[in-house]
C-alpha cells in the first residue's frame, strides 16, 4: 500500500487499515522504530493511569464507557 505524503508532511490512513488496527476519531496511534523501519500501532490506555478515577463510578455500574469518560471533564494529569 502506497500513501502519499502532502505538502503539509501529514498522510491520510485509509479506513480499511484504521478498522483493522481497531482506531478511530480521538484514538491515538503511536510510532515506534525498529530494526526494520517504522512500526505504527493503537496506543492503548495505561490502565494504571486511571487509578485516581477508581471508587467514583456508581454503584452498580456494569461497564466503563470509554467515549462517555472521554467527553467529560477530566484532571489533564490522566490524559494520553
Amino acid at each position: 500500500m502506497i500513501i502519499r505524503i502532502t505538502s503539509k508532511c501529514q498522510i491520510t490512513l485509509p479506513a480499511q487499515v484504521l478498522d483493522a488496527m481497531g482506531v478511530g476519531p480521538g484514538d491515538h496511534l503511536e510510532l515506534c522504530e525498529g530494526p526494520g523501519g517504522f512500526i505504527l500501532r493503537p496506543r492503548r490506555i495505561d490502565r494504571t493511569r486511571l487509578a485516581p478515577v477508581r471508587g467514583k463510578m456508581p454503584a452498580g455500574q456494569a461497564s466503563f464507557d470509554l467515549g462517555m469518560f472521554r467527553e467529560e471533564s477530566h484532571n489533564p494529569a490522566l490524559r494520553d
